[in-house]
């Protein structure tokens, strides 16, 4: 469960191929010791076996709790329950919102939108948004940029905090939080570095201190209402 954490500025993203290096697991460990209680680590994969992201959860579990860290499955809520993981995250392609909070109780949820009509259908039943893409990134080479305005947009449109992602390198992190988010989103900012740590120090220290949110909402399913409990099916 979310064993009192708050929600973190920073979360770092992989993706398949970050994810298929012999020395993830290693390289992981780094991140997480050196953003501690202010990184949120996604295990994303699209293509990625859930057998891989089950062991890959596993083996970072321990590291992330040590730290204080957030650790965070996309699009398998299943991995989540299983490997008893800080929270989900879904994309276009995930099971609904609604399902993956009476799965999840009171773990972090979060969604991927990109618009505002997206984000007003998923709010109710997550906890944060991701918000994109920002800048042009080699991640998703086919997706235009929306710019910082996007941003703005969707913060005006619901109540969660929003982390901005795509292209968001350490030096775009002010234009992101002027925009109106919480905290931003970074894959390779910090993946293609020979060494992640300092990068994940770089992005923490153009960040606020405090966190993107207190605590996940707890709501009885189906009726948007928060309720004081941290039922769950998984």
């Amino acid at each position: 469960m979310t064993r009192g954490q708050s929600l973190p500025r920073l979360h770092v993203v992989t993706d398949d191929q970050r994810l298929a290096r012999p020395d993830f697991a290693e390289r992981a460990r780094v991140v997480l010791a050196a953003g501690g209680e202010r990184v949120a680590l996604h295990l994303r994969g699209h293509r990625t076996t859930g057998a891989r992201m089950y062991a890959l959860a596993v083996a970072l579990r321990a590291e992330a709790r040590a730290q204080g860290a957030v650790l965070i499955v996309n699009d398998r809520v299943d991995v989540a329950c299983v490997a008893d993981l800080d929270g989900a995250h879904l994309s276009r392609g995930s099971i609904p919102a609604a399902t993956a909070r009476r799965l999840l109780g009171g773990r972090w949820l979060g969604a991927s939108v990109h618009g505002v009509e997206a984000a007003r259908a998923v709010t109710r039943d997550v906890d944060y948004l991701v918000v994109g893409t920002l800048f042009a990134t080699s991640s998703h080479p086919g997706r235009p940029a929306a710019g910082p305005g996007i941003v703005a947009r969707v913060a005006a449109a619901v109540p969660v905090p929003l982390i901005a992602i795509g292209g968001v390198t350490a030096a775009r992190v002010g234009d992101a939080l002027a925009a109106g988010a919480a905290g931003v989103a970074a894959l390779s900012g910090v993946w293609d570095a020979a060494d992640p740590g300092p990068e994940v120090i770089e992005y923490l220290r153009r960040l606020p201190e405090g966190p993107a949110a207190a605590g996940p909402r707890r709501r009885a399913v189906g009726t948007g209402r928060t309720v004081d409990q941290d039922r769950s099916e998984c």
